[in-house]
């Protein structure tokens, strides 16, 4: 699985979703053999919806198309590392694995108090962690690639 490439592509996937007007975060599913089987943007700016994050829209949306027995076999990629919201729901969809881009704290540093994303400090590993299954999380990956998407966006 070239796993950096798509890492790329959620960040493009994150760059479509700012110039949308939303929050520049993006998320992928991938099957086993890495191919590309969903693609999410973030919509909070556009539906005025605070959990249309890139992850929870994937989610959403992977459910409904796969099985759970699919689901543990593919891997969410996005550009960001998941809030504690979108971990929860990653839990909770059975997806079996996690490859993020800019850590968490990397993204607190760029946003600041911007009451736009108030950032938990709370890992996605924490969240994952207390789970009942193993969620293998890989990441950060890329980071002043994924950082990149957040230049001028947000009022620190």
């Amino acid at each position: 699985m070239d796993v950096d490439g798509l890492l790329r592509r959620a960040i493009a996937l994150a760059d479509e979703a700012r110039a949308e007007g939303n929050h520049p975060f993006g998320a992928l599913l991938a099957d086993a053999d890495g191919r590309v089987v969903l693609e999410a943007r973030n919509t909070v700016g556009t539906t005025r919806d605070v959990t249309g994050h890139a992850e929870t829209n994937l989610v959403s949306a992977a459910t409904r198309r796969f099985l759970p027995a699919e689901l543990a076999g593919m891997t969410l990629v996005t550009s960001c590392e998941p809030c504690a919201m979108c971990s929860g729901a990653i839990h909770w969809s059975g997806i079996g694995a996690v490859v993020y881009g800019l850590a968490e704290r990397g993204l607190l540093a760029l946003t600041g108090d911007d009451p736009e994303n108030p950032t938990m400090d709370l890992p996605c590993r924490t969240v994952l962690g207390a789970g009942r299954r193993a969620i293998a999380v890989t990441g950060p990956r890329l980071e002043a690639e994924a950082a990149a998407s957040h230049a001028g966006f947000w009022r620190p």
